[in-house]
């Protein structure tokens, strides 16, 4: 069986490692990796992996009308590997497919849901634990509190990602899930519970119970405070107008309840990880990224934008988890916002001159 991870990378070389080397151990037989405008060393270990047989990588320059990210899914497509391979997962280096069933593995995914065409696993947002400096240890050690199964608001933090059947039905790679083509159906998908779950128009499935019994994606999207620096700096790869800012934080920061369980697969991580480094160029490179974070986090720190943003990460607690009805209360609102603005657009189209 194979199975195909596709990602976009820039600027990540401290968190290269760590994320191949898990998601080999739960299963994971190929990485396709396009990178874009490194300037830490990112491009140049994906070339060393690609070197060494564990990876492949393409470069992949901004420019177009498309952004970075749409731009690597629309060439991923048509790439031998995407090709070739029976399950296909799009997914980002902070975002690690943790899974219950079982011991943990994509078999023991799959053999717990055997008819299952696709998974719609959703997020779980891993928030900050108050940790200020950038560290080079691993993610899933030094981050392991997170939001609360039942969550409805922000939206953000429960969409979903998708694990599935490679197959001709599907037209696109998406971020978050497939395009399926005009008059086909996308067949039998599960959702985090194993539980069949129909077709939804956008990426998330919204739920007042619980999400994550058969698995969920530790999504950890803020990280040390130093290293958010670096993230806001790089800003999005997929809207890259908009900005990493405190609303990004605000949205992701839960640290309500603790969630260790991705933990029993350290030690087999760590093992892998040091069979990557003990490659005398992977480990130079891996290094060369991690000081080139630090000196980064540095210079920004001397900028005045960056550094009132540090102090306000600082201040800020965590988010709060709001009372389910008011969650539900600001879903419905968001629902007339959106209404009206597309009201709005339409009749702003329909005033352009002809």
């Amino acid at each position: 069986m194979r199975v195909l991870v596709i990602t976009t990378m820039r600027n990540e070389a401290p968190f290269v490692l760590e994320w191949i080397a898990y998601h080999q151990h739960i299963g994971v037989t190929d990485f396709l990796i396009y990178s874009n405008d490194c300037a830490d060393g990112t491009d140049l270990l994906l070339d060393r992996l690609e070197a060494r047989g564990i990876i492949s990588h393409v470069r992949n320059h901004a420019g177009g009308k498309k952004t970075v990210q749409w731009r690597a899914l629309s060439k991923a497509r048509n790439h031998v590997l995407a090709q070739n391979a029976d399950w296909v997962y799009v997914a980002d280096v902070d975002e690690f497919l943790c899974i219950h069933a079982g011991g943990g593995h994509l078999h023991d995914l799959m053999a717990a849901a055997p008819d299952a065409e696709g998974f719609a696993i959703p997020w779980r947002m891993f928030g900050n634990n108050g940790v200020q400096a950038f560290e080079d240890a691993p993610i899933l050690g030094q981050f392991t509190r997170a939001a609360p199964e039942r969550l409805l608001w922000p939206w953000r933090a429960v969409q979903f990602k998708s694990l599935y059947r490679n197959d001709p039905r599907y037209d696109r790679l998406g971020v978050h899930k497939p395009r399926i083509r005009e008059r086909e159906k996308a067949g039998h998908w599960v959702d985090g519970n194993g539980a069949a779950m129909p077709a939804v128009p956008g990426t998330v499935a919204l739920t007042t119970g619980d999400r994550y019994a058969l698995a969920q994606i530790n999504h950890y999207a803020v990280g040390a405070m130093d290293s958010f620096l670096v993230k806001s700096a790089r800003g999005k790869p997929n809207h890259s107008s908009d900005p990493i800012d405190l609303a990004y934080w605000a949205d992701r920061n839960f640290n309500d309840m603790e969630d260790k369980r991705i933990l029993r697969h350290l030690p087999a991580v760590e093992e892998r990880l040091a069979d990557l480094r003990s490659d005398a160029e992977t480990a130079r490179l891996h290094d060369a990224g991690v000081a080139w974070r630090k000196a980064k986090i540095a210079e920004l720190m001397r900028q005045s934008d960056s550094f009132y943003l540090m102090a306000r990460l600082q201040q800020m607690p965590p988010t709060k988890v709001l009372p389910m009805q008011m969650q539900r209360q600001l879903l419905r609102q968001l629902g007339v916002v959106r209404k009206l603005q597309a009201e709005r657009r339409a009749r702003a189209e329909e005033d352009k001159p002809l």
